[in-house]
């Protein structure tokens, strides 16, 4: 498949509207017909073709009136301000899922994404912790959220919940979080205590880069 190479290894977190572990990554309905939500990665190390993309974050704000495979989507890129004129283009030309396999992450997404609202160029704060299965993503007058690690209704202790998808096209392992997200942007919504995951990934134009035994090799568990 011709196009630009192109890797990228990052920290990822996502927010959604379900109820804690999101049910469309066990192939049923979300929880309350809509999907809506953010997704946001922080890139450890990334090119493309010779052009560093270390250090820089993306968000993404989305909603679906259904489940996501049924399309119509609604999305609002943000792009680290600190990437340049080249950097920024290359994250366009990654994130189009242009020259990319079928059915992988931005391929798919391309195909189920309907309107794509102004992109934003602006200041992101991430912050990313996989043993404690913290966050906090905030991106001013767009989004704001934090995930925390879920606590059991009853001792108040912290419940761990892994989510393991050895054939996933977005990760394969995913420590489950509860989210909070408020989006005042494009796109608006309102989460409380809904599905957060945290994960590390590793992304090419044939989709993750490592297979599910390569990936436990490399990363491991907490």
């Amino acid at each position: 498949m011709a196009g630009r190479d192109w890797r990228i290894e990052a920290k990822y977190v996502e927010y959604c509207s379900c109820d804690l572990g999101c049910p469309c990554e066990s192939m049923a309905d979300p929880t309350y017909g809509i999907c809506t939500g953010l997704v946001a990665f922080k890139i450890d190390k990334g090119h493309c073709e010779k052009l560093s993309l270390d250090g820089l974050a993306v968000v993404a704000t989305f909603y679906f009136p259904r489940a996501i495979h049924h399309g119509h989507g609604v999305l609002q890129p943000i792009i680290d301000e600190r990437a340049d004129d080249a950097q920024r283009d290359a994250l366009f030309y990654i994130l189009s899922g242009e020259d990319q396999k079928a059915g992988t992450m931005f391929q798919i997404f391309s195909t189920i994404i309907e309107t794509i609202k102004e992109p934003q160029f602006s200041k992101i704060t991430f912050e990313w912790d996989l043993t404690k299965r913290s966050a906090r993503i905030e991106v001013p007058g767009v989004v704001r959220a934090n995930s925390e690690p879920i606590r059991n209704p009853v001792t108040d202790e912290e419940h761990r919940m892994l989510t393991v998808l050895p054939n996933g096209w977005v990760f394969h392992e995913a420590e489950s979080a509860a989210g909070f997200a408020k989006g005042i942007g494009a796109i608006k919504f309102d989460l409380s205590r809904r599905h957060s995951s945290l994960a590390n990934v590793a992304w090419d134009p044939n989709g993750l880069v490592h297979s599910y035994e390569e990936y436990k090799q490399k990363f491991g568990r907490p």
